[in-house]
């Protein structure tokens, strides 16, 4: 792959390209037992049309089951779903009691709305979604229930997946309380992630080392920090867990300045937080741990670090604060309001509202025949418009090969399968594909596809698989049409804005540092660098999205890249700092030079990219000792 991303553009690279890993059989297994069932469970008692909704509302809530922590599912998967629910009542009382041209202004409205807030995060973004692809289904598909009723049934079903996700163990996992095998991998794969690096050190591995393990401990805190009733850990098992993973910030913050200072590390150093990563998984004591060395600052803090973990791990620790803060509503505001938000909403709102006034002057036109389906078209525009699923132009191609591919492969179906039995053991073995199929955007739609032809067909409408194709192509032109105007807002702005905050992030963090009075406040430090680092991880992915588009987009993040990469050495060079400052309480000159040529080379970085600082964000200097 490697070789073919060299030959073809990179636009083109990224529509060939497939995430790797291990199958998630617990996904599988709960997707084959959520939308066949409920559907089976409806067809024999005679209410079709509700188990079409309940499947519905399972498919959507199974694309975004992701590995995590039961915990932090309930967010993810609850979220979303009480969205759509939502979109499904708007969309339905609006399809029942208005016409064509009020029902396409009410659904871009929507679409502004729900596009705006998406940019507030992953969670958001697939509200968002779920808001608008379900108003659509509520407004276009005849059902003879109620919206309300709808909703609840939609509801259900995402619900049901959410049951098996908190019920079901996870195979494999006999190791402690089964309900936190996804917050003990999480936390082991942190440690994992410090050994990483610590192996890497001094090569040419050890940058990319970083970004995973920056990635392990986003994942972590993630899965500790789902919704609860209480603001704390209220069971000893979580408690512990919590406690593991605060034992591994001074770890990653040891490696980290290892890292920087590029020197190779001792084996016996890295067997350490290997041995830690086996404890966690397997609820079991540490054992003896090798300590490195003491010759430098770096290593006497991991050697530090390292005491402090056995300690947590054989007798428990006090410190279950997962040191990250709260997002307040004027920061969310501030999110969906700025120039991310804006320009995300304008094009959410044009993508959706054209799709709804195409499909509806289509409907309108008798283009569709008898039968009333037009939903298929916005529903496909919102999905193509989320950048969350690669850059526009791979979008477009994998939504345009997947709804191909999943149309002949349901005509084919639909011709040997008897009915409807054999069209329920499709939805449940395509809701046990999808978990595998969210690797790539092509077979995720090829599967999506056959499962929606299924309910439309198990709920007495004709298969309508070539007209699928003809109004996803369309929903691809009005895509492309959309994400070429100029003058939508700032050009990059999702792009700006992220590493804007990145850049915020990184001052707040060197002046903690830097500010001998708060340089015992390790735990606020902890905090800011995990802020750090997690926005920088946003905005890299962000960058390298933007970099996947077609040239006429691409150049509006020209020039990002390489501030993104000034900031990721300014923060690194900042948490060797920190080190630095705990053994010995000043600065070397390597340091201070260091820092003051990151601050100027960002400086002129962020000129040459059109970043505006704000006044008063100046980035300090640092004095010598």
């Amino acid at each position: 792959m490697s070789r073919l991303s060299a030959a073809v553009p990179p636009w083109l690279a990224h529509a060939l390209r497939a995430q790797r890993g291990p199958v998630p059989w617990s996904a599988v297994v709960r997707g084959a037992l959520a939308a066949g069932p409920l559907l089976l469970v409806a067809v024999l008692s005679g209410r079709t049309s509700v188990g079409v909704v309940a499947a519905l509302g399972a498919m959507l809530a199974g694309i975004n089951d992701r590995p995590g922590s039961r915990r932090a599912a309930v967010r993810r998967l609850g979220v979303p779903a009480l969205a759509g629910a939502g979109g499904l009542l708007v969309g339905s009382y609006a399809g029942a009691h208005v016409g064509a041209v009020t029902l396409t202004l009410l659904l871009t409205v929507l679409g502004l709305l729900a596009g705006a807030v998406s940019a507030v995060g992953p969670v958001a973004s697939g509200a968002g979604t779920q808001l608008l692809v379900a108003a659509a289904i509520g407004a276009g598909m005849p059902l003879p229930e109620p919206g309300w009723q709808r909703a609840v049934f939609f509801v259900g079903g995402a619900g049901w997946l959410l049951v098996l996700r908190l019920a079901l163990p996870t195979p494999g996992a006999t190791a402690g309380d089964y309900r936190f095998d996804g917050e003990r991998d999480a936390v082991g794969g942190v440690y994992d992630a410090v050994a990483a690096l610590l192996e890497a050190v001094g090569g040419p591995e050890a940058p990319g080392r970083r970004v995973a393990l920056t990635a392990a401990l986003d994942h972590a805190q993630d899965a500790l920090g789902g919704p609860r009733l209480r603001p704390y850990a209220s069971s000893a098992a979580e408690r512990r867990l919590h406690a593991q993973y605060a034992a591994a910030l001074p770890l990653a913050e040891a490696a980290t300045a290892l890292a920087w200072a590029g020197e190779a590390v001792p084996e016996r150093a890295v067997e350490g937080p290997r041995r830690l990563a086996v404890a966690v998984r397997t609820s079991t004591h540490t054992g003896p741990l090798p300590a490195p060395s003491r010759s430098a600052p770096a290593l006497r803090a991991l050697d530090d670090a390292l005491l402090h973990a056995a300690d947590t791990f054989d007798r428990g620790g006090d410190d279950t604060a997962l040191h990250t803060r709260r997002r307040t509503a004027t920061s969310l505001a501030r999110t969906v309001l700025g120039s991310a938000g804006r320009e995300y909403g304008l094009r959410v709102a044009l993508c959706f509202g054209a799709g709804v006034a195409v499909a509806q002057a289509l409907h309108h036109a008798r283009w569709y025949g008898s039968h009333s389906h037009w939903y298929w078209l916005p529903a496909t525009a919102v999905f193509l418009v989320k950048p969350d699923l690669g850059p526009l132009a791979s979008r477009v191609i994998c939504r345009a090969a997947g709804t191909v591919l999943g149309a002949v492969l349901f005509a084919g179906f639909a011709a040997l399968l008897p009915r409807p039995a054999g069209l329920v053991a499709l939805v449940a073995l395509c809701g046990a594909l999808i978990p595998v199929a969210t690797r790539h955007f092509a077979a995720q739609t090829a599967v999506v596809t056959v499962l929606v032809l299924c309910l439309v067909m198990v709920g007495g409408e004709p298969g309508a698989s070539w007209s699928r194709i003809g109004e996803t192509l369309l929903a691809c032109a009005i895509v492309l049409l959309v994400g070429h105007l100029p003058a939508l807002g700032q050009r990059g702005g999702g792009v700006r804005a992220r590493l804007t905050h990145a850049a915020e992030a990184a001052h707040v963090y060197l002046a903690h540092v830097l500010d001998d009075g708060t340089t015992d406040d390790r735990a606020g430090r902890w905090t800011l660098r995990r802020e750090a680092y997690r926005a920088l991880a946003e905005a890299r992915a962000s960058i390298d999205l933007a970099a996947a588009e077609l040239p006429a987009l691409a150049r509006h993040a020209e020039g990002t890249d390489e501030v993104a990469a000034t900031l990721e050495r300014l923060v690194d060079t900042t948490t060797a700092c920190a080190v630095q400052l705990d053994d010995t309480g000043r600065l070397t000159p390597q340091h201070t030079e260091r820092i003051t040529a990151l601050l100027d080379e960002l400086a002129e970085g962020r000129e040459r990219a059109g970043l505006v600082v704000k006044e008063g964000q100046a980035l300090p200097v640092p004095l010598a000792g």
